[in-house]
């Protein structure tokens, strides 16, 4: 058995001397791009399952060959890495859209939210979370789980919190402009899961009974769901109303 593992391994390192890169880029030059950094290995499943099959990290770090796919721009993403909302977008660099990720156990997003921008509630499941401040302020809340107390902190500019793995937690612009966040994790893949849309997207009468009340019908929940925003929302009553911000439906 191990010698068979050993022989295909030898096999692929003799074989495998640069990955595929993604023909849908208009970018195919050795060079980098002055001023549009366009990483071809973004979304290239080929190139992903060749990287994730590599014998050795030397091996893959030598299949990348290209120096500037080691760069992410994060002002000129591909655009599945993007979630945008009425409040502010988020631009994530995970191992799908970033691909040297692989074999790092890294990634990270980078949040913009307007005045009084939300970053609703939401879970990691796969990685904790280290968030710094990097323009203007934020207010930030998680519960790491049953038991234990919801901890709540405002971030100035350049200061951090930690969202433990798997805490449901959230990110908040109080202010009239504009804010920024940079949000690093300890995986290639975190994943996110959104609390309230994943809540109500249960079955009708899972919602009901968990809400406590016989009182709500699937045509109520139904009119809930329609009123969840997405990602990422407006915020607070009281920020819309000092910033002027009249509220829009989702």
């Amino acid at each position: 058995m191990f010698a068979t593992i050993f022989l295909s391994a030898a096999i692929l390192a003799s074989t495998i001397t640069a990955l595929p890169t993604n023909t849908s880029s208009s970018n195919s030059s050795s060079s980098t791009p002055s001023n549009n950094v366009v990483n071809t290995l973004a979304n290239n499943l080929t190139a992903i399952y060749d990287l994730e099959l590599a014998p050795t990290a030397a091996i893959r770090l030598n299949m990348i060959t290209q120096p500037y796919d080691w760069v992410y721009d994060f002002n000129n993403p591909p655009s599945n890495a993007v979630v945008q909302g009425k409040g502010g977008h988020t631009v994530r660099s995970d191992r799908l859209v970033f691909p040297p990720t692989i074999g790092n156990g890294v990634s990270m997003t980078v949040g913009f939210l307007g005045p009084c921008g939300f970053n609703t509630p939401h879970v990691h499941p796969r990685s904790a979370q280290i968030n710094i401040v990097v323009q203007g302020r934020l207010g930030t809340e998680f519960t790491a789980e049953n038991g234990v107390s919801t901890v709540f902190n405002e971030l100035n500019t350049l200061q951090m919190t930690i969202f433990p793995q798997g805490a449901v937690h959230t990110e908040f612009n109080p202010d009239c402009t504009d804010a920024m966040f940079v949000a690093a994790f300890a995986s290639e893949d975190p994943g996110v899961q959104q609390s309230a849309q994943t809540f109500f997207g249960l079955n009708e009468d899972i919602v009901s009974a968990a809400l406590g009340t016989d009182t709500i019908n699937g045509q109520d929940i139904d009119q809930f769901k329609s009123q969840i925003p997405a990602n990422v929302a407006l915020g607070v009553e009281s920020c819309l109303a000092k910033c002027n911000i009249k509220k829009r439906k989702a």
